[in-house]
């Protein structure tokens, strides 16, 4: 990815001023949006130490570091839409967001629809689990 690409998260903003800052260990998101979109790009960038440092601590030990980079290496992604969030701001413990990530694998295009939980443990934001809708 070039240096002065956009994001792939959707922020509109240059990957280095956006979602590179937390890949690179520079900075912390501030909010469940900003890990839930750090973590879209992760995938897309194939980064799984990323993915499995922001995962909730308690998960971290079963995380399947293999399948999530075939995952993320058989997928051509398409794009990240936010529909929806809950609390998750700098201030709070916990949030929500609601996103639908679009992907190709094989030819076969993909959406996954989820309502994820985050929670704030010190200043770190971790995926938590999915909540059903």
């Amino acid at each position: 990815m070039a240096k002065d690409a956009t994001c792939p998260c959707g922020s509109g903003v240059f990957y280095d001023a956006c979602c590179g800052s937390f890949h690179s260990g520079l900075a912390f998101p501030q909010t469940a949006e900003q890990l839930m979109r750090s973590r879209y790009t992760a995938y897309v960038k194939q980064d799984v130490n990323y993915l499995k440092t922001t995962l909730w601590p308690q998960y971290q030990k079963s995380f399947n570091e293999l399948g999530t980079l075939l995952r993320a290496q058989d997928s051509r992604w398409l794009g990240l839409e936010i529909v929806a969030t809950g609390h998750g701001q700098a201030t709070d413990k916990e949030g929500w967001v609601t996103f639908v990530a679009r992907s190709v694998v094989n030819g076969v295009a993909h959406q996954q629809r989820e309502k994820s939980l985050f929670r704030k443990k010190g200043r770190q934001w971790y995926y938590v689990k999915p909540l059903s809708e």
